[in-house]
């Protein structure tokens, strides 16, 4: 009985150790690594608060005229530097932790959920009704288009944090080997997606005089909001473009091709950011697409049926 109660205070004090060694590690936070995800989060709120203002409201950069929209797309491309960097920082430092990667993905279901859901939902409610100036998409309203959108925006959401979740518990190390291929689309290429054809929309189609063009393609944001959402969940293989195709050695002429498409994207980023981000997310499903019909063409012939 003695020796049973002497076991039970051992086992009482080696918890009561890890308890401390664990309150111990919480506090000790990476500072720069945090500091930059944390601007990532930032930047997801800024995008939120510039996308809440009126679309009337015009900025001025550079000479050239900005809408809200436009800098709520620019600020979401902000917060995919500060997202890339963090991690490359804390690996670099040797300074990551599990309070970083669950920071990390707190940042993204800002950046890369809530705010390219609600740029949706303003540019949207913008096209909506011609008669009107502005409508608010609300499930309040009886108005069944209305909640359909909204909807929408709700389900993008929630599949962005089922992404990430998802990739917190699938992810095994740091290592680069686990970091080559995505399963699902990532929430940054979803959200890069969806705020490079926003900002696509706002300074080419709506620059135009031709208002259909600009109302029919407002209108269909809401779709491409839906399938960036379930390409998220859904299994198709992304490449990790970074790890898989600018890391390591390669020959010349792959420097000069990428040169000159860095080169095009510098000379029309909104075009360049566009079509990158929808290639990319179109590439796991024409991928698959390729692989089967390619099964299908090599799969042998069936034998004819024999005659009795």
């Amino acid at each position: 009985m003695r020796e049973r109660q002497d076991i039970e205070d051992r086992l009482r004090r080696r918890l009561r150790r890890r308890r401390q060694r664990l309150r111990r590690r919480a506090r000790a936070v990476a500072v720069l690594p945090s500091l930059f995800t944390l601007g990532n989060l930032i930047a997801g709120f800024a995008a939120i608060h510039f996308a809440a203002k009126p679309l009337d409201v015009v900025f001025t950069v550079s000479r050239i005229e900005w809408s809200t929209l436009t800098v709520a797309g620019v600020l979401i491309f902000i917060g995919m530097f500060f997202d890339a960097v963090d991690g490359y920082v804390a690996r670099l430092t040797r300074t990551t932790s599990d309070i970083g990667g669950h920071l990390d993905s707190l940042a993204d279901i800002v950046t890369f959920g809530v705010a390219p859901a609600y740029m949706t939902l303003q540019l949207v409610s913008k096209y909506y009704l011609a008669v009107e100036d502005y409508y608010i998409i609300s499930p309040t309203r009886d108005d069944l288009f209305a909640r359909v959108i909204w909807a929408i925006a709700a389900v993008y959401v929630a599949c962005t944090a089922l992404r990430l979740a998802r990739f917190n518990v699938e992810t095994g190390s740091d290592l680069m080997e686990d970091h080559l291929m995505f399963r699902g689309l990532p929430s940054p290429g979803a959200a890069g997606c969806v705020a490079s054809l926003i900002l696509l929309h706002q300074h080419y189609v709506q620059a135009l005089d031709f208002q259909w063009m600009a109302r029919i393609t407002g209108l269909g944001m809401a779709f491409i909001l839906l399938l960036c959402a379930l390409g998220m969940v859904s299994s198709l293989p992304y490449a990790h473009v970074i790890n898989m195709y600018m890391r390591g050695r390669r020959k010349f002429g792959y420097v000069v091709r990428l040169a000159i498409i860095f080169a095009f994207a510098a000379f029309l980023p909104t075009l360049a950011l566009a079509i990158s981000f929808t290639a990319y997310a179109l590439s796991a499903p024409a991928r698959v697409l390729l692989r089967s019909r390619s099964r299908l063409a090599g799969s042998p012939a069936p034998a004819p049926a024999q005659s009795a």
